[in-house]
């Protein structure tokens, strides 16, 4: 039985599904218990790349965690994939200080700088008669696509795209998506520059006359 079968069983029961929140989760709090980060994750997760032992992994085993070969996460920063996923890909660069809260994907080769907030997740708020905290959350998933650069203290709120080798400028607040080889800054973020997409295939070009 995989992850996906013992979710969708575990939705229909729901006094289990509180049994087993409560063994994993203390009450009142938002990580897990310290000995489902070191004996249950790894047998769901898959890492590949560095993360900082300063990291902070708010990591549970019924939702996807990756890294990929040669990415790293670096000291400070928070990974949490509590209410999504979060899988980082190959060669990726994590920043210092970065708070990553799924559901986000980071494809391959993207550099994010220093305090950089990433998430996937929004509270609820449209009832008046109740405080926030009782409202409830919505998600919706980040992608990060290949090769993009985030600059230091930018945020990336949810339900957004960034395509290829965008550039996010520091300090941006990005509320839509961002089209691939174009240069986004501000908030909210604004396109201010197309970059050549054929520079790809020139820099290739060159590489291969030099081999």
């Amino acid at each position: 039985m995989n992850i996906t079968s013992i979710k969708k069983y575990l939705s229909k029961q729901h006094i289990l599904k509180k049994i087993i929140h409560r063994i994993i989760i203390p009450k009142n709090e938002h990580r897990p218990r310290f000995w489902v980060k070191w004996i249950i994750n790894p047998f769901f997760h898959e890492v590949k790349g560095k993360i900082r032992n300063s990291v902070r992994r708010d990591l549970f085993p019924f939702q996807s965690f990756k890294l990929g070969k040669n990415a790293r996460i670096e000291d400070f920063s928070v990974i949490n994939n509590g209410v999504g996923l979060v899988e980082i890909g190959e060669g990726s660069r994590i920043g210092i200080g970065n708070v990553i809260i799924g559901p986000v994907i980071i494809e391959s080769n993207c550099l994010l700088a220093q305090n950089i907030v990433i998430s996937g997740l929004n509270h609820n708020y449209q009832n008046i008669n109740n405080p926030i905290l009782e409202q409830g959350i919505n998600t919706n998933k980040v992608t990060l696509k290949e090769g993009c650069w985030i600059g230091a203290n930018a945020c990336i709120t949810a339900g957004v795209t960034i395509g290829k080798n965008a550039v996010i400028g520091a300090g941006s607040v990005v509320t839509k998506d961002v089209p691939d080889y174009t240069v986004a800054v501000g908030n909210p973020a604004k396109v201010i520059k197309k970059l050549d997409s054929n520079i790809e295939m020139r820099t290739a070009f060159v590489i291969n006359m030099r081999a």
